[in-house]
């Protein structure tokens, strides 16, 4: 399927002339079929459950399901930026015909998205937005998760909203989406609570919100603390973490994002708030109906716009380069302990058999999860 006219642009990055001649169908040694299309998947981190949970096994067998002569190559950069950018080139030099990236660090993987363009592979910027010419980019609107966040916070602080401070467990600086959540809840904290600590929190790692967290508490005070804005469910725990480590009681409420099923039992149990649900099976499936499009050179644009009704109905979205791209946004949904049932239940996300664990058992009665 793939021309060696295209392969020629893999020189520039393959490591030898075998490579090259064997990716160009000359040799014994490539890594990928010329009768087959191949789908690259880059994974950030195993920190995060979703990604290999969810994300990952979704866009396989959406891919499976519209290209049944695809193959899928996948890895996870494990939090090591470097070895992200080696998993490109690797991409670049086996001559994959899409990669889907979810990048570690949207700057430094920018140069890898180039190469991949000059190579002819096109990228499809999965969930965060890479720097480079990218060629599409699914995700979810990042500011309103803030703001779902944001609003969320404000609401469970009620009274003492004036008077009371909060802590900022924000998102590693170098995640774009990180970027918008922040921006998404100041827009809707700053001037109506004061924000006693915050923090950005790198490689979003629930260690470093834990021992930030810590830090709060011993400046703010133990009673002191009336909220915490965490940026997502993994910050979340090692927020609440160190708050019972250290005797606060009772918790203020925390806020999250990504709807893991931890997050959903610790709602349940009282010891967070909220959580922001980013339905990953419409994600999935318009990534992967992107990366087979543009695997096999179909129009990006009329996926778009056939995926734009499950999500805010923008159907671009501005790359660093400047460029308009197809892109599809989805829209994110707040849950609390009383709407997990329609929110999560409901759509399949999790059984109340999967929530409710025997310990949780009088805690889930109370919800009306039965």
């Amino acid at each position: 399927m793939k021309a060696c006219t295209r392969e020629a642009a893999l020189a520039a990055t393959a490591l030898s002339t075998v490579v090259i001649l064997a990716a160009c169908g000359t040799g014994t040694g490539g890594d990928t079929d010329g009768d087959t299309t191949s789908i690259g998947l880059l994974m950030p981190d195993a920190t995060t459950a979703r990604w290999e949970t969810q994300d990952r096994p979704l866009l396989e067998k959406k891919i499976g399901e519209l290209c049944a002569d695809c193959t899928v190559q996948h890895a996870n950069a494990k939090g090591d930026v470097a070895l992200q950018q080696e998993q490109m080139d690797s991409m670049i030099t086996k001559g994959v015909d899409a990669i889907v990236l979810v990048a570690l660090d949207g700057r430094s993987l920018g140069a890898a998205v180039r190469d991949a363009d000059e190579a002819h592979i096109p990228v499809i910027a999965y969930d965060r937005l890479a720097e480079g010419p990218i060629a599409g980019y699914v995700s979810f609107d990042g500011e309103e998760v803030g703001k779902l966040q944001g609003r969320a916070l404000l609401q469970a602080i009620g009274a003492k909203v004036h008077d009371g401070e909060i802590v900022m467990m924000n998102g590693d600086p170098e995640d774009p989406n990180a970027v918008a959540f922040k921006k998404g809840a100041l827009s809707v904290l700053r001037g109506r609570v004061k924000i006693g600590k915050e923090y950005d929190t790198l490689q979003w790692r629930a260690e470093t919100a834990n021992m930030n967290m810590s830090g709060a508490i011993a400046a703010l005070g133990v009673d002191n603390i009336n909220g915490v804005y965490a940026a997502n469910d993994g910050l979340a725990a090692g927020s609440i973490a160190a708050l019972k480590a250290n005797k606060v009681h009772p918790l203020p409420p925390v806020t999250g994002q990504d709807a893991e099923l931890g997050a959903v039992r610790r709602i349940v149990a009282g010891d967070q708030y909220m959580t922001v649900l980013k339905p990953f099976r419409p994600e999935a499936s318009a990534a992967a109906a992107m990366a087979v499009a543009a695997a096999r050179g179909d129009s990006l644009a009329r996926v778009a716009k056939d995926e734009a009704g499950a999500g805010t109905g923008k159907e671009t979205v501005r790359t660093s380069t400047g460029k308009e791209v197809p892109a599809v946004l989805l829209a994110p949904v707040s849950v609390t302990v009383g709407t997990i049932e329609d929110t999560l239940v409901k759509s399949g996300v999790y059984t109340i058999q999967e929530i409710c664990v025997p310990r949780l058992r009088t805690a889930c009665d109370r919800a009306g999860l039965t």
